[in-house]
């Protein structure tokens, strides 16, 4: 049985400090890919040269806004060829796609562009004429990745936005680094993006705690996560605090939809999805944004994710909704 009850917005999953830490506990802070991080990790050598490395090669692989990475070049049509990471993150936001019905879909940049949620910035509201244009270059269906790495496009204009699932993918390449070098016990969160192992150095399990905004600006408790020792990963998606107005004054969020063009219409206004790996949890929570409550729902279970979903209710501002299994993973 779904459970729902009254709430305020989810926005965000923010780690809780430790009071002290074990000797062989190390962190490591410090801002990418427009946000921050911080990650603890119990080591008797420091690794942060490593978790660095493994942050400039997602950059240099995955990043849009580096005009020397390898999605911006095959967006730009001067390669065809793509790496590994590249591979992956298709791989991971084709199942999503499929799973959502095309309502996922990291091809959507022409259409972010067109919203000012990409790398331009646009004069005025787009006009009927060009959102349907840019449909034109849309659609993950017709894409492909070959097993040598052929990249095939729908189209010329056709380009790839993996922001939705390369942070959670970042988090993951960090995490499969500390298993490389025998880390079993760390928590990684970069920009709200969490993955975890084993304990923390309070030599229980991590807790991540889940906040709300009050007034769209400060902050209260909703409720604390706790995850270890097993491997488990917790990405958030929602839309307040990337949101422009159109000409009525209106605001509309930054999630479009693939099949109109236009921000998608959803009762979803935040997600919060718990997977085994950062990246696909980073994917269905986006996707969730893009669907109803109860598709969201539904899509979550399919492939054994848990997830918190923030809807819209008229007669009580907001309530939420969650899967069967996500009450397992809140302090009581």
């Amino acid at each position: 049985m779904k459970r729902v009850f009254i709430c305020l917005p989810l926005i965000s999953v923010l780690y809780l400090t430790f009071a002290s830490c074990g000797d062989n506990f190390l962190s490591c802070d410090g801002e990418t890919w427009g946000t921050t991080y911080h990650i603890v990790y119990a080591s008797e050598r420091p690794l942060d040269d490593s978790v660095l490395a493994s942050m400039r090669l997602i950059d240099e692989t995955l990043s849009m806004f580096n005009n020397g990475s390898t999605v911006s070049k095959i967006n730009r049509g001067e390669i065809d060829v793509a790496d590994t990471h590249f591979r992956t993150v298709f791989e991971i936001s084709r199942r999503v796609w499929e799973l959502s019905d095309g309502r996922y879909d990291p091809t959507v940049a022409p259409l972010c562009d067109l919203w000012g949620f990409g790398t331009a910035e646009p004069e005025s509201q787009p006009s009927d004429d060009d959102i349907e244009e840019a449909l034109c270059a849309v659609g993950l269906g017709e894409c492909s990745v070959g097993s040598d790495g052929k990249v095939v496009r729908k189209s010329a204009d056709t380009s790839f936005d993996f922001s939705s699932v390369a942070k959670g993918y970042g988090v993951d390449c960090i995490a499969e680094m500390f298993d490389r070098n025998g880390v079993d016990h760390y928590m990684i969160e970069i920009g709200g993006e969490v993955r975890v192992r084993g304990l923390s150095p309070r030599g229980r399990q991590w807790r991540i705690q889940v906040d709300a905004p009050v007034g769209g600006i400060a902050h209260s408790r909703f409720g604390i996560l706790q995850l270890g020792p097993e491997n488990m990963a917790v990405a958030t998606s929602g839309n307040y605090r990337n949101f422009r107005y159109d000409v009525e004054g209106k605001p509309y969020g930054h999630t479009l939809s693939p099949l109109t063009g236009r921000p998608a219409i959803s009762e979803v206004l935040s997600a919060t999805v718990l997977a085994p790996d950062c990246a696909l949890a980073d994917a269905l929570a986006t996707a969730c944004m893009t669907m109803g409550k109860g598709e969201a729902l539904d899509m979550l279970s399919e492939v054994g994710a848990e997830g918190l979903l923030i809807v819209a209710a008229p007669d009580f501002g907001f309530v939420s909704v969650q899967t069967d299994g996500f009450d397992a993973f809140m302090v009581k």
